[in-house]
């Protein structure tokens, strides 16, 4: 008997990391007046995006973060995988735009739908096309405040369900007061 394999198509997810930490106030307020970007408030700010990356991504998306590491002369584009996710910093001398072009054109070649996260509107030109879609920072940020929304309904919900007296029935529940008074 053989067996068949499937395989999903993979979207692919970029994401132009300064550019969605600063241009939205749902990151840039974790930054502010922040120049250095080894400061531990930048270091949270990145966490948060990529944990929201990952949320976003889901099963859907292969989701890479670039940040702009074109101005560190030690920095050398190295690929990371953090929560799932890739992350990069462009290599010295080269700018995350021009990673995440680069990146999107690969995707496409390889057959695959792109969709590439930045509000840089020379970004946006460079990669519209083809199988390449756009969303803005606060598009994004859009998106996530809906996910974050149905996340705390789904889990004021859940909560809601767990208490002992929700989950008994009420002839239960008035036998069990009966015993607490002492009665029969």
């Amino acid at each position: 008997m053989c067996c068949r394999v499937i395989v999903l198509d993979m979207k692919t997810l970029l994401v132009d990391g300064y550019n969605v930490l600063r241009s939205t106030e749902a990151y840039s307020h974790l930054t502010e007046e922040i120049p250095d970007h080894t400061h531990d408030a930048f270091n949270r700010a990145r966490q948060t995006l990529v944990t929201d990356v990952a949320t976003f991504a889901g099963r859907d998306y292969e989701a890479t973060i670039v940040f702009d590491g074109g101005g560190n002369p030690q920095s050398t584009g190295e690929r990371r995988e953090v929560a799932g996710i890739h992350v990069i910093f462009s290599p010295a001398g080269t700018s995350a735009d021009s990673v995440i072009e680069e990146l999107a054109r690969a995707a496409v070649k390889r057959g695959r739908e792109v969709l590439v996260v930045t509000s840089d509107a020379a970004t946006q030109w460079t990669v519209l096309g083809g199988r390449v879609t756009r969303m803005s920072a606060a598009g994004f940020v859009r998106e996530m405040s809906g996910v974050h929304q149905g996340v705390s309904e789904a889990a004021e919900q859940q909560a809601s369900k767990r208490t002992l007296a929700q989950r008994l029935d009420s002839r239960t529940r008035e036998a069990l007061e009966r015993l607490a008074r002492g009665e029969r």
